[in-house]
């Protein structure tokens, strides 16, 4: 047998198809981000024209007694006097410099507000996304592994009650019972423990019973395949069956819906800071719209979009890590 039969050199035959799948999933990102960016940009469009419907924000900011020259002065200061296409454009150029502009109730810039009270609104959803996962994952799986037992209709009871349930009527229920019967936890407040329970725990009820409610249904699929029925033939126990391999395998909806949930964690703040006197973003956007003050509602409005698409997007890209099946470029 010569040499050159056996220094065969390697065929490289997956090279060209890692490259392909790489750049499918470069193109997929690109298509997924250049679809937030429509997004985020239909969201601004649709915020800047429907909050001009609200009213003239010029009545608000001068007493009643004030002239209609005073009224004219402050209208062309804050620049409303212009054409609305002309306040729409350079309100588009604010965008791309990210300058969202000067409050009209606050004399700030929208930018500088929304750093103060940011904080404020990520820690009340934060704290809540917590309790949603500590309480809705081992409720999920003990629902699944107790079928039609009696864990399992407790916990699809609590998940009815918790989607049921609206958010400030479960606020001003806590509040009746923790903090005006028993009075161990305050009513309101910020900067403390004790001042964070009552609205994280508010705030996470609708997710908690949404996230066990899809796990347990993912997990009872899951244990009913045939790769389960062989493990637990091999011997593995209930909570290994669940653990080693049905849990990654029910992971992707139960990521989906986390995900979402994100998003609605710091949208629902909305009413649950106005029920608690919680200093975040929430509570902001309520006293801007009261106020008309455009610029600050505009800013408002978009971080919140901004924060479902950016959720959207991470949660869409992580498929591929939790299933390989799953395409990015798809």
């Amino acid at each position: 047998m010569s040499a050159t039969t056996l220094d065969t050199p390697p065929t490289p035959t997956q090279t060209p198809a890692r490259r392909a799948d790489r750049a499918g999933a470069l193109r997929g990102v690109a298509r997924r981000l250049a679809t937030a960016l429509f997004v985020l940009l239909c969201t601004a469009t649709v915020a800047f024209f429907l909050v001009r419907l609200s009213g003239d924000p010029v009545k608000i900011l001068l007493p009643p007694d004030a002239t209609a020259e005073q009224e004219q002065v402050l209208r062309h200061s804050l620049g409303l006097d212009q054409p609305l296409f002309a306040q729409y454009l350079d309100y588009l150029r604010g965008l791309i410099r990210f300058d969202f502009g000067d409050s009209l109730v606050y004399g700030q810039p929208v930018g500088e507000i929304l750093a103060d009270r940011l904080p404020a609104t990520v820690e009340l959803a934060a704290a809540a996304l917590a309790v949603t996962l500590v309480v809705a994952i081992p409720a999920g799986i003990l629902a699944a592994m107790r079928r039609g037992r009696g864990t399992d209709h407790t916990v699809m009871t609590g998940v009815l009650l918790g989607q049921s349930a609206p958010p400030f009527w479960v606020g001003i229920l806590l509040i009746l019972v923790f903090a005006v019967w028993l009075r161990i936890l305050p009513a309101s407040g910020y900067g403390t423990l004790a001042n964070l329970i009552l609205p994280a725990v508010t705030l996470a009820v609708y997710s908690v019973a949404v996230v066990a409610r899809l796990l347990r249904s993912s997990l009872i699929d899951v244990l009913s395949s045939d790769h389960i029925r062989s493990a637990r033939a091999k011997g593995f126990g209930p909570f290994q069956l669940v653990l080693r391999h049905g849990l990654r395998n029910a992971s992707l909806p139960v990521v989906t819906v986390i995900g979402l949930e994100v998003g609605n964690l710091l949208g629902g703040a909305i009413l649950t800071e106005r029920v608690f006197s919680w200093p975040g973003v929430g509570q902001l956007t309520i006293e801007a719209i009261s106020n008309r003050d455009f610029p600050l509602v505009q800013a408002t409005v978009l971080f919140f979009a901004a924060t479902f698409v950016v959720v959207n997007l991470l949660v869409d890209l992580s498929y591929s890590f939790l299933d390989p099946r799953v395409r990015t470029s798809r």
